[in-house]
């Protein structure tokens, strides 16, 4: 953590209080505890803490009764609630969150994932990471070993550990490895597919959390023609194309189609919007406590002196990620590509820098890259968006990420 803070402990179990205090004082942190909830009270008062951290059973509900009460507590106020949980279900976290929790962790981990977590929930950071960054297909190689060759994939992970994964390309593989690295129960994401093609979906199947019993996943994403978003997951897993289907997920899997619509999500409100690529395919907003976040790839934005160019199609994606901290958008071709790709769906690199820049967009990371080209040409494109941001006197500032990179965001309401 790179902070000092200070942590009350309430729980029964002294084993875990203890392994919990050992990891936290091993990282320089000051540790207080208790065991009966109700007498805890006085003392946790008394000593101000940063963090409370709650152990209890599952499915507890004198716990989360403690919960509120502590989260009443007018001297508690400013003190982040965190519960610790065993095999903890959807319904347990939800009910916790509603609560006042200010989230979870699971009592046995790994410690420098604990810390990690909790230091996340301190600080209200937003973690993001790509794990596929190119379009179309798969490229690995020499040419492309410093931005990665796996194809799209984008985990966002809220304090509190909600998990959250924009496209399912190859790169997913690479976010199930790391999740199974961690040793942590993934139990609840939600699953965002922006269009069926086969880069942003071949990947799904090789995501170890579908096949574990006692995880719930959300697979959201757009219906196509007369096949719903679950038809189009089980057409590329039946016989013909792969060795086992859909009903090898042992995990609990609801699809659910989507079209342009407003829905909250784990206590993020969520936003889609129809994006202009063959096809139908959605662009994602997430607004959490303030802070937004937009994941807009595969889409075109024809040049303004284009027989095609539809102004009102640009003025409501500017509206839709309007002062965005985070837009990951397509930057497929260089300009001097584009003019004999355009109608492919794809953007040039300097129309999705104009586009950021009058959005009003904070941070803006290019995405989706031409298959063909290499780790030289994608720092081509960064040169060009940020010479086409400093002429326009913008305060955007542009990223192209590496596949396996992460990135923060702290949530602006975070209480202190």
């Amino acid at each position: 953590m790179n902070k000092k803070y200070t942590f009350f402990i309430v729980d029964d179990d002294l084993l875990f209080v203890e392994a919990l205090a050992r990891i936290l004082k091993g990282h320089g942190q000051a540790v207080f505890s208790g065991a009966a909830r109700a007498e805890s009270v006085p003392a946790i008062v008394e000593r101000r803490p940063d963090c409370i951290i709650l152990g209890s059973a599952d499915s507890d509900a004198r716990g989360l009764q403690f919960l509120s009460r502590l989260r009443d507590t007018d001297e508690l106020n400013s003190a982040k609630i965190v519960t610790a949980f065993t095999h903890p279900s959807d319904q347990t976290l939800q009910e916790a969150r509603a609560a006042g929790a200010d989230g979870s962790i699971i009592r046995s981990p790994q410690d420098d994932t604990l810390i990690r977590y909790l230091s996340e929930i301190m600080e209200g950071l937003i973690r993001f990471t790509f794990w596929g960054v190119r379009g179309t297909l798969p490229v690995p190689g020499r040419r492309t070993a410093r931005y990665g060759g796996n194809t799209p994939c984008v985990s966002l992970r809220l304090p509190g550990d909600i998990l959250f994964v924009f496209d399912a390309g190859t790169g997913i593989k690479e976010l199930s490895n790391y999740l199974a690295s961690e040793n942590r129960p993934v139990t609840h994401a939600a699953i965002f597919i922006s269009h069926p093609h086969w880069d942003h979906i071949h990947g799904l199947p090789f995501f170890g959390p579908l096949y574990a019993r006692g995880n719930s996943l959300d697979i959201f994403g757009p219906p196509n023609g007369s096949m719903s978003l679950r038809e189009l997951i089980a057409g590329q897993m039946n016989g013909v194309y792969f060795p086992i289907n859909i009903k090898e997920f042992n995990a609990k899997v609801s699809f659910l189609d989507l079209g342009e619509e407003q829905f909250d999500l784990n206590g993020a409100a969520v936003q889609t919007i129809f994006l202009n690529h063959p096809g139908r395919c959605l662009g994602y907003r997430l607004d959490w406590e303030e802070t937004s976040f937009c994941y807009m790839t595969d889409h075109e934005l024809y040049p303004p002196t284009s027989s095609l160019y539809n102004e009102g199609y640009v003025r409501r994606l500017e509206a839709f990620i309007a002062d965005s901290d985070v837009l990951i958008t397509d930057a497929a071709y260089l300009d001097e590509e584009y003019e004999g790709k355009m109608g492919w769906g794809h953007s040039s690199v300097s129309r999705a820098a104009e586009l950021a820049d009058r959005a009003g967009v904070k941070k803006l990371f290019l995405f989706h890259h031409d298959l063909d080209q290499t780790d030289d040409d994608i720092d081509a494109k960064l040169e060009t968006a940020r010479a086409v941001l400093e002429e326009r006197g913008s305060s955007t500032v542009c990223i192209a990420p590496k596949e396996g990179e992460t990135f923060t965001v702290q949530r602006k309401n975070s209480r202190e």
